[in-house]
């Protein structure tokens, strides 16, 4: 099979307008969650990712009637036909978010068996908070043979999350919908995928309320009907466009975000040097000069996500000064900065914390993607650096962006996907 790399000559300015595609977090939990109605439903604005594609393959064999509309980025999915509740690890293990099916055919059947999820490498990420959901609402769990199985009597009931949890709040938000009685989550995340989500959920017949705070009240129903809806922008690629115009001290319009889901990033930049500008669904970022070091440490929304640390933290290799970087959410995700360190970055990294002494310039090399946003991250080095940058594994990078080379291209970047040698 052939393989591809991403190559990218340096130092080009980026100039002019782009636009977001929809968000892959919310994406990757509302076509799961269709399997909770009885009715066709229409999701739009989905963004062609690779993750995306693969949720479309796992439908099918459920027994659901797809229609997958790639240059209309619509999918309708008729779940009446749904004649399964197992997803093999043969698909479960090409994604992360592969664990929403578990929420999403416990809610509707009382029974799914789910193949361990796969997804990038970026340290410990347990499932056990949705697990403690599940049994909580009256799930019995069990494991082996890679699979993982719940089943059992769905009753509404109060579940505290030990941490606050994405994933688990919109697992077991999903399983809620259809339980017997009210159901409290407390502790529960509040991204704006998990409000999408919940608004989702609501335009098909479900009753919750309270998403966007840490106390989400559920009171479930007996059944869901079909609806249309369209996910939000893409919160991690709006940033992630953000700091590649910084980063190559430039001058991009991004339409089609929402500037309120970006503020703890445009914060930062904003005490870095960098010009911000929101109207309506638009943000513009400028630079004509060096920027400063900072401090960043990544929280829980609303804070500093950590999806953008690392992109941002490519930024920083070039800042004046010193700047700090501390990983809250994840244990292992600066992999990225050893890939750098072959470009001229300067970087120590102690624990959870990197130290990145800024650099005039990064040098052009060979350098591997080993994650969806550390490959992000190499590409605005890249951006950044003097001469030819080859970023390989961008399978990697293709599971979040959709089409970043042909939208980084369109604002002046020398970027292209070729194959290997």
């Amino acid at each position: 099979m052939e393989t591809y790399r991403i190559s990218i000559k340096g130092e080009n300015s980026l100039h002019g307008e782009t636009y977001v595609s929809g968000g892959k977090n919310t994406s990757l939990a509302v076509i799961p969650a269709v399997i909770l109605c009885d009715e066709p439903c229409t999701i739009e604005n989905l963004p062609d990712i690779e993750d995306i594609h693969v949720l479309y393959r796992i439908l099918c064999h459920l027994g659901a009637k797809v229609d997958y509309n790639l240059e209309k980025k619509r999918m309708v999915i008729d779940p009446s036909t749904v004649n399964s509740v197992t997803v093999p690890y043969s698909f479960s293990q090409q994604m992360r978010a592969s664990y929403y099916l578990m929420g999403a055919l416990f809610g509707r059947f009382g029974h799914a068996e789910v193949g361990y999820p796969g997804g990038c490498a970026i340290g410990s990420r347990p499932i056990d908070q949705h697990i403690k959901g599940f049994t909580i609402l009256g799930a019995e769990f069990s494991e082996g043979n890679g699979m993982l199985c719940l089943k059992g009597e769905r009753n509404g009931n109060a579940v505290n999350f030990d941490m606050a949890t994405v994933g688990g709040t919109i697992n077991v938000m999903l399983a809620a919908c259809r339980a017997k009685g009210n159901t409290i989550l407390f502790n529960a995340a509040r991204e704006p995928h998990v409000v999408d989500v919940a608004n989702f959920l609501n335009s098909m017949g479900a009753k919750i309320r309270g998403a966007g705070t840490d106390t989400i009240r559920i009171k479930g129903v007996n059944r869901l009907h079909g609806t249309s809806y369209s996910v939000i922008p893409d919160q991690i690629e709006t940033g992630t466009l953000m700091i590649a115009a910084a980063a190559t001290r430039g001058d991009v319009l991004i339409r089609g975000c929402i500037p309120t889901h970006m503020e703890a990033l445009t914060a930062k930049l904003l005490e870095m040097g960098v010009y911000v500008n929101s109207v309506d669904d638009c943000i513009r970022v400028r630079l004509n000069k060096g920027h400063r070091a900072i401090r960043i440490s990544t929280q829980e929304y609303p804070g500093f996500p950590t999806d953008l640390q690392q992109p941002m933290s490519a930024l920083l290799t070039r800042a004046n000064g010193n700047s700090e970087v501390t990983e809250n959410i994840f244990d292992n995700r600066f992999k990225h900065l050893d890939e750098m360190r072959r470009m001229g970055a300067k970087v120590t990294i102690s624990g959870r914390v990197a130290y990145i002494e800024g650099v005039p310039e990064l040098r052009g090399a060979p350098v591997n993607a080993c994650d969806l946003r550390g490959g992000a991250a190499l590409v605005i080095a890249g951006l950044m650096a003097k001469g030819i940058t080859q970023v390989y594994n961008p399978d990697f990078i293709h599971r979040g962006y959709e089409r970043i080379e042909d939208k980084l291209r369109s604002l002046g970047a020398d970027i292209r996907l070729e194959a290997c040698d």
